[in-house]
């Protein structure tokens, strides 16, 4: 039995997700690991500088920024924030280092961007050999130094671009491994299809008419204030609004005057149902939400513009290029779109662009990590030695 690290924090908590979701399956499979889930905020918790001078943890303060929506400029803030990370290298290395030879894994998986390098240069320190693998949770890489790093290890991608990303820093094609999306809770693939007429029922439940189209508007895990406005421009629209764990907002939308019916959902677990419910998808290009949506068969609306965070833009190229949905540079053109999505003919093409996805990604990494911990740890050849 071999033990292995996942490694994920919270800031925006798909990184948690993922971790768990792919946890979750290896252990229904009885694969021959025992999985550890490390939060690498916990384990940097005594240098973390963005607390000291703010009082709030760095992922603490990155869900902030996304419940405010306070993101435009975060290209600029995402500089800085590596150039603090240049400056703590050595001390994070020696930490986790120490973790390390400790706890001495026999695999090391990152689910995280933007500490892959102190990862991966902390692990070959320490042990020697041990395998080093980064799950991109996102779509593609927005470098430099976000997911992809010039060091020995593994990289598992979702897309194409993200294959193309790692190829051209110079990792061989043995260290490379594509598989078909974004990790996806298995709920996604559990869910029973639903007659028409127990749909029918259970759109009626929530108070909506079933005869007419339903939207679910989901902005992750934090939420959103931007839902407010897209409710207000939807007035004549029946919305579904999930508010994850952002009580104030739930409050706000409860209490905001709409003309059809609402249905208004905090922190749930119950996003497959909901989206089963719907007919479309409003949100933000997250990794996350827009795989989840579009294996739904939901068609997505995000906006891309200034606010969107840069390692979620190429997310709408990747909309545009698969078919899936319309990007819109500001949300105030919100009802024109959902009039636009929902044409008849448009509303077909977008179903049938969603039905040509077939993700399947977290069935598709166990055989993967278990062909890599099988390799040894063996450096392929050609491969580039960290900090080279």
């Amino acid at each position: 039995m071999r033990r292995v690290d996942f490694i994920y924090f919270d800031a925006g908590g798909g990184h948690r997700a993922a971790a768990n979701a792919l946890s979750q399956v290896m252990t229904q499979q009885q694969r021959p690991f025992e999985i550890r889930l490390v939060n690498l905020q916990e384990l940097l918790d005594e240098m973390d500088i963005f607390r000291k001078v703010t009082g709030l943890r760095l992922q603490d303060l990155y869900n902030l920024m996304l419940k405010k929506g306070w993101t435009l400029g975060s290209p600029q803030l995402m500089v800085g924030m590596h150039a603090v990370i240049r400056l703590f290298h050595p001390k994070t290395v020696r930490l986790l280092e120490a973790f390390w030879r400790e706890t001495r894994p026999d695999m090391v998986v990152s689910l995280v961007p933007n500490l892959d390098r102190a990862l991966g240069e902390s692990l070959a320190r320490a042990l020697p050999g041990v395998p080093f693998v980064t799950i991109l949770t996102d779509i593609a890489d927005y470098p430099p130094h976000f997911w992809i790093e010039r060091q020995v290890q593994h990289f598992i991608c979702g897309s194409d671009k993200a294959v193309e990303q790692v190829r051209t820093v110079g990792h061989p094609d043995a260290t490379v491994h594509r598989v078909s999306g974004m990790i996806l809770n298995p709920r996604f693939y559990e869910i029973e299809p639903l007659p028409d007429a127990d749909r029918a029922a259970a759109r009626a439940a929530l108070g909506f008419d079933p005869a007419k189209p339903v939207g679910l508007v989901l902005f992750g895990g934090e939420g959103s204030a931007a839902m407010l406005p897209i409710a207000r421009a939807l007035d004549d629209r029946q919305l579904i609004l999930i508010c994850g764990k952002n009580a104030k907002l739930r409050e706000r939308l409860q209490a905001l005057p709409h003309r059809a019916p609402l249905f208004v959902e905090g922190f749930t677990k119950e996003v497959p149902r909901y989206m089963q419910l719907a007919d479309y998808f409003i949100g933000k290009p997250g990794p996350g939400s827009i795989s989840e949506a579009v294996a739904m068969r939901l068609p997505v609306i995000v906006e891309r513009n200034a606010w969107t965070l840069p390692q979620e833009r190429y997310n709408a190229e990747w909309i545009r290029s698969m078919g899936v949905g319309i990007v819109l540079p500001h949300f105030r053109g919100i009802a024109r779109a959902v009039e636009d999505l929902l044409a008849p003919d448009a509303y077909s093409r977008f179903r049938e662009a969603t039905g040509r996805q077939h993700n399947r990604a977290v069935f598709e990494i166990p055989d993967i990590l278990e062909r890599i911990a099988q390799s040894g740890g063996a450096t392929p050849p050609g491969a580039t030695q960290p900090g080279k």
